[in-house]
């Protein structure tokens, strides 16, 4: 059974990053019905600008906890300047277009993204050789670090924060209403294109912070990185249910904990026939199974109200 529980606590944190990353996917497809399939781009561009200006920093002789900081906050900043430029330059031109036009702009934005990022960092992995601290804690064979645990605690920060900003803030207000019907929302004196912006802002904000804690997690970055995880957060909004807050949340929880279980408990039993080699198929046979048998996703529904 500590197999079991090492990889729910695996999940969890793997879980969590796929949640804030789900989340930018749903808040766009609530207001937009579109889905930004450059998004796992932007976490990508937000793990590697952070890796980089750590490491520099560390190397000045800046303290780690001072340069972890001062490099989150950068990534951040340019994570949001990047997703309101994807928005204003390449979807408000196509908002009225077929729907097929911002889907194959957003396949071609991620490939630019990552061409731009292996022409800034390479093709090659870089090393993430720094943590915070090497604290962990262990009950009855089950081991939880302190970075799981900082992950984990995060996350469930920010998605509070978002849930109260969604609900509970004028800017909310007016997101939901942009998501119930753009046109009435604008006779109301919603100014929908600045919502849009700034959901794509928000959204690349939390992108950022969930592509450091990957890098921090897995100690390595590469330009392809978002590629991957952006498919397992959408995996996870599908799961959840496409458009929906909460959805997005428990989708990217359970998707942690299966794809855990899949790669460690599972592979345990059958003496290794199934393993990490194949943790990324549990993921994606998630997917087929919700699209096929319950394609509004755990929390979804048929209405109209999205975020």
């Amino acid at each position: 059974m500590s197999t079991f529980w090492q990889q729910v606590v695996n999940g969890l944190t793997l879980g969590s990053i796929y949640a804030l990353v789900a989340l930018g996917y749903t808040m766009v497809y609530g207001i937009m019905e579109l889905i930004n399939f450059a998004h796992g781009d932007v976490v990508m561009i937000g793990a590697l600008i952070a890796l980089s200006i750590s490491e520099i920093l560390v190397h000045q002789g800046i303290s780690l906890p001072i340069s972890l900081s001062v490099a989150i906050v950068v990534s951040v900043l340019v994570c949001m300047v990047l997703g309101w430029t994807i928005e204003k330059i390449a979807y408000r031109p196509l908002r009225h277009a077929p729907k097929l036009a911002p889907l194959i702009t957003a396949i071609g934005l991620s490939l630019l993204l990552q061409q731009i990022a292996a022409l800034i960092w390479g093709k090659s992995y870089l090393p993430f050789s720094y943590t915070l601290t090497n604290t962990s804690w262990s009950w009855n064979g089950v081991v939880i670090s302190a970075l799981q645990v900082d992950i984990f605690v995060l996350s469930l920060l920010l998605m509070f924060l978002l849930w109260q900003l969604v609900h509970h803030t004028k800017l909310g207000r007016a997101m939901r209403a942009t998501a119930q019907s753009v046109a009435f929302a604008q006779l109301m004196g919603v100014n929908t294109d600045r919502v849009i912006s700034q959901t794509f802002v928000i959204g690349s904000a939390l992108a950022a912070v969930a592509g450091v804690m990957d890098v921090m997690y897995y100690a390595v970055g590469n330009y392809t990185m978002g590629f991957l995880l952006g498919l397992k957060a959408f995996t996870a909004a599908v799961l959840g249910g496409i458009g929906n807050l909460k959805g997005a949340m428990l989708g990217g929880l359970l998707l942690g904990v299966v794809e855990a279980l899949g790669a460690g408990y599972i592979g345990d039993i059958t003496h290794g026939l199934f393993g990490s080699n194949y943790k990324d198929v549990f993921a994606f046979l998630v997917l087929i199974l919700v699209l096929i048998f319950k394609p509004n996703g755990l929390l979804g529904s048929n209405t109209q109200e999205k975020v």
